[in-house]
């Protein structure tokens, strides 16, 4: 599902457990490439906020582990990309912020420049402090069918709030349209070579 008006282009995605999370934080990634953007992460505790950020970092080339930063508020990632560059990805965790006026601490210009990648999880929770949202992510339970039955899984929902968010939502969306055809093909392929194996057998 997307759709776009004059102030945000949107994008809705059915997630049904942790390895589709950080697959489509890879997607994401993919379409970011070195731009600058301010990405907030909404959701309750435990909704894959952490588990998204993931997939998007390691996607830049990041190993190891992507933790919450809950009691640090920032994890700094310097990634070497082509040519000795360096991607700088600043994860963000406010959940045990008790003033926004803390932030000031932090040194927050350092952060939020225009070639870094800042995700932030619970934003409400910097109000004032921080950069306004190029991109907004929601995740959501929702009860998702498929063959097996119903599951409990995840919705995703990306919401643009600049023109630059937008334009990566669009690469999003003709990218996820790309994989799926692929998927779809992939499928049709393997079904059909089933059905040739079953009749050499018959």
């Amino acid at each position: 599902m997307a759709k776009a008006d004059q102030l945000s282009f949107e994008l809705s995605y059915e997630v049904r457990d942790e390895a589709a999370t950080v697959a489509l934080g890879r997607q994401l990634a993919n379409v970011i490439g070195l731009q600058g953007l301010c990405i907030y992460l909404l959701g309750d505790l435990g909704a894959g906020k952490t588990t998204l950020s993931r997939g998007i970092i390691q996607a830049f080339g990041h190993v190891g582990a992507v933790k919450s930063p809950t009691y640090t508020l920032v994890e700094p990632y310097e990634i070497a990309i082509d040519k000795g560059k360096l991607r700088k990805i600043y994860h963000f965790d406010l959940y045990r912020l008790a003033d926004p006026a803390e932030l000031e601490f932090l040194g927050l210009d350092d952060y939020f420049t225009e070639s870094s990648l800042c995700l932030i999880e619970w934003p409400a929770r910097g109000r004032g402090f921080i950069p306004k949202a190029d991109i907004e992510l929601t995740l959501t339970d929702a009860d998702l069918t498929s063959e097996q039955g119903s599951v409990v899984g995840r919705q995703l929902h990306c919401q643009s709030l600049s023109l630059a968010g937008e334009q990566v939502l669009k690469r999003l969306q003709v990218n996820s349209d790309s994989v799926a055809v692929d998927m779809a093909e992939t499928a049709a392929g393997q079904t059909a070579e089933n059905a040739s194996n079953m009749r050499r057998k018959n």
